[in-house]
């Protein structure tokens, strides 16, 4: 997995019921854009996350 801030994180819900949980990466702390990351939550929540196999990354599109 690959990162850069401003990146959005999806961690997908693991069970039925359970929501999606999208945030925005604000921090990489590991080497050459790999996890963890420090990911603001839509909810608010900040935390440090080192994500799973049910959370994907969706780079922003950069400028040329």
């Amino acid at each position: 997995m690959y990162a850069t801030v401003g990146d959005r994180l999806l961690v997908h819900g693991t069970t039925v019921g359970d929501r999606d949980r999208p945030g925005l990466i604000i921090e990489v702390r590991g080497p050459d854009g790999c996890p963890p990351y420090v990911v603001r939550f839509d909810d608010g929540h900040t935390g440090l996350v080192f994500p799973g196999p049910d959370a994907i990354v969706v780079a922003v599109q950069r400028g040329s």
